[in-house]
């Protein structure tokens, strides 16, 4: 589960200009800071970026197009305006800007239903709890709706038909630059576990025409994921396989990709879903974690905001340094071989098995 990657990113960026303020200015912007994410998530779940791609209209128009009070959108859209989230072009008229294309729906990279995802309630709710996690150590999530997030979303389609469309809209960039950072071209088959919709291994497969791949996931995910694949031009080599990492994955692939799976477990689930992967592996197969590892010290980072979600969201769920991924390789069974930087939030640990 990828969970607020770009957000956390953006929230780097905006502590980064907030610094340049006067300290007291400086803390006051971070303070309010959701009030601009909350403000986004009213326009995305509206939809208004999609009304405006044939140019600028009226707040009345909108208003009455999404059913809301004139007045009270002109106010959300002024305030999103001034922060360069829409453009007032004449009073009560507004456009798209550069930002608020990503709110667009119909757009590669649109950031709607990420947006949309974090403002709804199984978000912000349970960061809103956050502090049932700092007391306890657990998931504020869980906290709150008595299950954690993967049983919930299988037990609710409408908010995890938003997840799998925001966790899509948030692979794009990471997948081509995990492609452009590795080399697959000599591996035969690979299997993407827990590879939800199958955005990563798609694109893997789509740049190496002679590679095979298994998308392996849940029954529920997997039953969703079915029409993506069949409409992928690389469908004839993605096998799509259920099952539970934490019984078995398909065997003897030359290698195994874990993105954004293994920071939602604690290092006992952790070390027990790559005990189950290592005894499927052959001597020559790769292990490929691909996660953000948080660098040391105390410059800016997404891994470590990343973090915190993991901590509110998921059952022990955490980011970690490359030394925690070498000690959590070494107790599964694994010698971390290299950590490989891409030109996103992620890094591929690579490890191979010790037989």
């Amino acid at each position: 589960m990828q969970l607020a990657t770009h957000a956390a990113s953006d929230t780097v960026a905006e502590v980064s200009q907030a610094q340049e303020l006067p300290p007291q200015m400086a803390m006051l912007q971070m303070i309010t800071g959701y009030w601009v994410a909350q403000s986004i998530y009213a326009a995305a779940k509206l939809g208004i970026a999609d009304l405006l791609t044939t140019g600028a209209r009226s707040c009345e128009e909108l208003a009455d197009a999404t059913k809301v009070n004139s007045q009270a959108l002109f106010r959300l859209l002024r305030a999103l305006a001034s922060v360069g989230i829409f453009a007032e072009t004449k009073p009560g008229w507004f456009t798209l800007t550069p930002l608020a294309e990503f709110l667009r729906s119909d757009i590669p990279g649109s950031l709607r239903d990420v947006s949309i995802m974090m403002g709804d309630p199984e978000h912000y709710s349970s960061w809103g709890n956050i502090m049932h996690s700092l007391m306890t150590g657990k998931s504020a999530f869980e906290d709150l709706y008595l299950m954690n997030a993967f049983q919930y979303f299988s037990q609710n389609p409408v908010p995890a038909a938003i997840f799998d469309r925001a966790m899509t809209s948030f692979s794009s960039v990471e997948n081509d630059a995990v492609v452009a950072a590795y080399d697959f071209s000599a591996m035969r088959h690979i299997v993407d576990v827990a590879g939800g919709h199958g955005s990563l291994i798609t694109t893997i497969l789509q740049a190496n025409p002679n590679l095979e791949g298994t998308l392996f996931d849940l029954s529920d995910v997997i039953a969703r994921a079915k029409t993506q694949i069949a409409q992928h031009p690389v469908s004839d080599r993605c096998q799509l396989v259920s099952g539970s990492f934490f019984e078995s994955v398909p065997t003897e692939a030359d290698a195994y990709l874990f993105k954004h799976i293994i920071h939602d477990w604690d290092d006992e689930r952790s070390i027990a879903i790559l005990k189950t992967c290592h005894q499927a592996m052959t001597e020559n197969s790769k292990l490929l974690v691909i996660e953000a590892v948080i660098p040391p010290g105390n410059s800016p980072s997404v891994g470590k905001l990343l973090d915190i979600n993991m901590l509110v969201m998921c059952p022990g769920g955490k980011e970690r340094t490359e030394v925690e991924y070498q000690q959590l390789l070494a107790a599964a069974g694994f010698k971390l071989t290299r950590v490989i930087p891409t030109n996103s939030v992620v890094s591929i640990v690579e490890g191979i098995p010790i037989k």
